[in-house]
C-alpha cells in the first residue's frame, strides 16, 4: 500500500453505508457531508449532531517529568493543570511561529509519581508535533508515545448531547465541567468522557478503543433518535466552528505568526516555571504588539450574497488593509460570514466602509466582535 492512500477511521464502512460524501482531509479519508451540510449544522445548534474525529492526533506523554517536560515544550502552564481537566494551549517554533493548536487532558496518575497526559493535536499536524514532542523530551524522564491508532474519536454536540449521553452511561456528566475529562464507560464501552468541542454549543468528545467505535456510534445513533440527533460531516463542522469564532489551524493559526499577532497571547504564560521554547521570541512578540498593535482578528458580516474565501482582501479606502482567513454561509444568521486579520485603523466593531475583494468586485462588510454566535447558557 502506498503511503499516499488516505487513512480510514473505524467509521469508514459505516459512514458509506449513511450514504456520506467522503473527502480527503489530512491524508485521512473523512465524511463532508451526509446529507444537506446546513441541516446537519442546524440539528447541532438546535438538537444534537455526531462527529467522526477519528483523524484528530493522540499523542500519551508519561514519565517523573512529564508535567516540568509539557511546561518546557509547550506555551501554557500545564503543570498547574489539574486531574481530569484539559487546556487549550499551543506548541510553538522557537521563533514563535504557531506549529498548532493543542488540548491537553492530565488524566490520572499511571503509577506512583508518574504522570500521565494526552495531547491532542489537529490532524494535519500530528505528526509535526509528535517530532517535536519527541526531540524536546531529550533530557527529561518522560515517554512520548504515539497514540493515533490507540483511539478512535467520537463527539456529541448540540444543546441535546447531555441527555442523549446521560442515557448510556452512570458517569456524572452533569458534573463534568467544561474543559474537563473522566473515564467512564457509554453503553457499555470503556470512553475517556471529556465535555470538550468545537461547535459552540455544549457537547463531549468521547476516546474509545477503535475497536469499540461502531458500537458507540450505533448505541448514540439509537439514544438520539427521540430528539433528532443526526451524524455531522466536517463541512458544518467548519461552518459550526467559524460562527463560534474558533481558530482553524492553517487559517488563523501558522508558522509566520506567533499567538499575539493572532490575538491569543493569554494562551502565553511567561510566569510558569523554567523556560520553554520560543520564550524569548515570544517576549518579543509581546512587547512588539503592545507597541505596535499587529493586525487584529475579526468577524466581518456581508451586506450582500456573495461568500468571501480564505486569501481575499479586505480593502478599505481604496486599499488593502487586511486578510479573509475564512469564509462561508452562516446557517444561523442566514448571511456570508468571514473571519479576518484587519488592519487595526479597520479593526472595531461596527466599522463601515470596509469591503472584501471578490474577484475584483468590492463587496461591502460590517466588522463585528467575534464569536459571530455565542450560546445562551
Amino acid at each position: 500500500m502506498s503511503s499516499t492512500a488516505p487513512r480510514h477511521t473505524a467509521l469508514d464502512a459505516l459512514h458509506r453505508s449513511l450514504g456520506a460524501t467522503m473527502t480527503d482531509f489530512a491524508g485521512w479519508d473523512m465524511p463532508l457531508r451526509y446529507g444537506s451540510e446546513r441541516d446537519e449544522h442546524t440539528a447541532v445548534r438546535t438538537r444534537a449532531g455526531l462527529f467522526d474525529l477519528s483523524h484528530m492526533g493522540e499523542i500519551t506523554v508519561t514519565g517523573p517529568q512529564a508535567a516540568s517536560f509539557l511546561n518546557h515544550a509547550l506555551v501554557g502552564n500545564i503543570a498547574s493543570v489539574g486531574t481530569g481537566r484539559a487546556r487549550y494551549t499551543m506548541i510553538c517554533r522557537s521563533d514563535g511561529g504557531i506549529l498548532d493548536d493543542l488540548i491537553v487532558y492530565r488524566l490520572a496518575e499511571t503509577e506512583a509519581g508518574s504522570a500521565h497526559y494526552m495531547v491532542v493535536a489537529n490532524a494535519s499536524n500530528a505528526q509535526v508535533v509528535l517530532d517535536a514532542l519527541t526531540e524536546r523530551a531529550a533530557g527529561f524522564d518522560v515517554e512520548v508515545r504515539d497514540d493515533r491508532d490507540a483511539y478512535a474519536l467520537i463527539a456529541v454536540q448540540g444543546p441535546e448531547s447531555a441527555g442523549v449521553l446521560k442515557s448510556l452511561t452512570d458517569a456524572d456528566i452533569d458534573g463534568l465541567k467544561y474543559y474537563a475529562g473522566l473515564p467512564g464507560t457509554v453503553a457499555g464501552v470503556p470512553a475517556l468522557i471529556a465535555r470538550t468541542g468545537y461547535t459552540g454549543e455544549d457537547g463531549f468528545e468521547l476516546f474509545v478503543k477503535p475497536k469499540h467505535a461502531v458500537e458507540l456510534w450505533q448505541a448514540l445513533t439509537k439514544a438520539g433518535e427521540g430528539v433528532g440527533l443526526v451524524p455531522c460531516g466536517l463541512s458544518c463542522r467548519d461552518t459550526l466552528r467559524l460562527e463560534a469564532g474558533m481558530p482553524l489551524y492553517g487559517h488563523e493559526l501558522s508558522t509566520s505568526l506567533t499567538p499575539f499577532d493572532a490575538g491569543l497571547g493569554r494562551v502565553v504564560k511567561f510566569e510558569k516555571e523554567g523556560d520553554f521554547v520560543g520564550r524569548e521570541a515570544l517576549q518579543e512578540a509581546a512587547a512588539r504588539s503592545e507597541q505596535n498593535p499587529p493586525r487584529v482578528l475579526v468577524g466581518l458580516v456581508a451586506e450582500g450574497r456573495r461568500v468571501p474565501r480564505a486569501g481575499y482582501d479586505v480593502v478599505a479606502d481604496g486599499r488593502v488593509v487586511g486578510e479573509v482567513t475564512s469564509g462561508a454561509p452562516s446557517p444561523t444568521l442566514g448571511k456570508p460570514i468571514a473571519m479576518a486579520y484587519v488592519d487595526a485603523a479597520h479593526a472595531a466593531p461596527g466599522t463601515t466602509g470596509v469591503g472584501v475583494d471578490i474577484r475584483g468586485s468590492h463587496e461591502p462588510y460590517e466588522v463585528v466582535a467575534l464569536p459571530f454566535y455565542k450560546r445562551q447558557k
